[in-house]
């Protein structure tokens, strides 16, 4: 059964696992060098020998049907993704200030992007639509997927959104192929989704070449309830909790009584899902249940976890929150809501990321550039303080392009 703590015993929660990269760093620096090297032949090596993989080349081609329960769903899911995006765009602007200043910026697209799709046990359809649909709307002209598996589902998705570059191909030998390219694989400017350890390790690698949203680990989420129906709640830890035995499920609560029938919930709800063994694990590993003395106090407890989704079933808690890559507000929010259908991105920050960045959103696949623009009489008006900073700091040329003008 899952663990019920008093809050002075969370700390071990708090001091949780973060994603072991050094090990995995070792095993796929060697591959990632290989790839940059040997390009399709590197590529083609790996994934044979990682997954079996029998043809000539990686690229597939986009093809296929989606049944019309499906395709109706990706078009609701789809539309709302969209939607979301669009909202998250910078704008450009133009400012004139007095003394001659024009300043503003103006917001361009990246040219490429790549998107990981996994392929486990499951096809990750919503991640499809999660990585692809903020890169159209950013305006990205060169959108790669790459996916170790392309089921139907996925190949009928793609099609759908009217991707031409889909690749076979999983690991870090699909990273490294979108981040350096290869004969058939064109090079790209970002990579973005989650995956394995492996796939982490590699992004953290390259990192400093091309853009990435951010090294994710196992999946989590925290809920923080006074009060509700212990079969929401332990309904919603289950549902982080199938995804993998590493996957965390904690709920904050002020209720000895809550946290007993959601722990008595748990339980019962096992007997009934098929993944019920990952769960399992999952919830007798990484799951809790914490009372804490106040509100207040679970929803410090959460923030230091800054976890990956946080539900918070009283709203007026909101206030209270600092770090979460993704929140769920009240009853009716659960996160699966947010994994499939409501809009706003999925792939979040994980293992504590959250207190540095947020989720995925179109503004990471556009460039927000800076543009000035400086009359006679602003030039002059900034004359003196830009001349004194150059020599300042002993930059001579600096202070005399500026003097020259006014020879």
């Amino acid at each position: 059964m899952i663990r019920i703590l008093d809050w002075q015993d969370a700390k071990s929660l708090v001091a949780r696992k973060t994603a072991r990269l050094d090990q995995a760093e070792r095993v796929v620096a060697p591959i990632l060098a290989d790839v940059r090297k040997r390009g399709d032949a590197a590529l083609l090596d790996y994934a044979r020998k990682f997954d079996g993989f029998a043809r000539s080349s990686v690229r597939v081609q986009v093809a296929g049907s989606l049944a019309p329960d499906l395709q109706s769903a990706i078009e609701t899911a789809a539309r709302n993704i969209r939607q979301n995006a669009q909202r998250q765009l910078p704008r450009e602007s133009m400012t004139e200030y007095p003394g001659g200043r024009r300043i503003g910026e103006i917001v361009r697209p990246m040219d490429s992007a790549g998107a990981y799709i996994p392929a486990g046990r499951f096809p990750l359809v919503s991640t499809l639509l999660m990585t692809v649909i903020p890169a159209q709307v950013a305006g990205v002209e060169n959108i790669c997927v790459a996916c170790p598996d392309p089921v139907p589902e996925i190949m009928g998705a793609a099609g759908w959104l009217g991707l031409k570059n889909l690749f076979q191909m999983g690991g870090a030998q699909a990273i490294a192929a979108l981040a350096f390219g290869t004969e058939t694989v064109p090079k790209v400017d970002c990579i973005v989704g989650p995956g394995n350890i492996y796939v982490a390790a590699a992004k953290k690698l390259i990192a400093g070449e091309i853009a990435i949203d951010f090294i994710a680990g196992p999946t989590e989420i925290v809920i923080i309830a006074a009060e509700g129906d212990p079969r929401w709640i332990a309904a919603d830890m289950l549902a982080q909790a199938e995804h993998d035995i590493d996957a965390s499920s904690i709920l904050l609560t002020t209720s000895r009584a809550l946290a007993e029938a959601v722990a008595a919930e748990i339980e019962c709800q096992l007997t009934a899902l098929p993944a019920s063994e990952i769960a399992r694990k999952s919830i007798d590993n990484n799951g809790a249940i914490v009372i804490a003395d106040s509100l207040g106090r679970a929803a410090d407890l959460s923030n230091a976890l800054a976890p990956e989704h946080l539900s918070l079933h009283d709203p007026s808690l909101l206030g209270s929150i600092r770090h979460a890559g993704g929140v769920f507000l009240g009853p009716w929010s659960p996160e699966a809501a947010g994994d499939y259908a409501s809009g706003p991105n999925h792939v979040l920050p994980t293992s504590g990321a959250a207190r540095r960045s947020g989720g995925l959103s179109a503004a990471d696949f556009v460039k927000v550039i800076s543009v000035q623009e400086l009359s006679p009489e602003g030039l002059a008006n900034l004359r003196p303080a830009i001349t004194t900073l150059a020599r300042a700091e002993g930059l001579e040329a600096h202070a005399r392009s500026v003097e020259v003008r006014f020879a």
